[in-house]
């Protein structure tokens, strides 16, 4: 009998795919995204030293506090508001955007998109 790999296989596989496509560098990190059952966390990572310049998560106070919940698109759209600020206030505009194995739709596409609208460019 076939067995079926479990979703977070598969996305971890696809996300490695993907890692191998790019890599963040000092003047155009890597945008992160990971999505659990209840949260979201983005953070912007430079890995030519592997360092993270800029994060962000609903499970903050500051950011939690502004949401109703914490696991849907409106709560994902104010997380890339966030993050795009946090990351414009260090002199960052420009990243790659890695969407860590996950479909770009829903939660994920409302976090990238805000962030564009709050000006980061990728």
């Amino acid at each position: 009998m076939v067995s079926k790999k479990s979703r977070a296989e598969v996305r971890i596989k696809k996300h490695n795919r993907m890692r191998n496509r790019f890599s963040g560098t000092a003047e155009r990190p890597r945008l992160s995204v990971f999505r659990s059952n209840n949260h979201m966390y983005a953070q912007i990572i430079d890995d030519t030293v592997g360092n993270t310049l800029v994060s962000a998560s609903t499970v903050e106070k500051d950011v939690k506090s502004e949401l109703e919940k914490t696991n849907n698109v409106d709560a994902a759209a104010y997380l890339g508001g966030v993050i795009a600020k946090r990351a414009l206030e260090k002199g960052i505009e420009e990243v790659v955007f890695d969407r860590g194995g996950f479909i770009y739709q829903g939660k994920v596409a409302a976090l990238a998109e805000a962030a564009r609208e709050a000006g980061l460019k990728f």
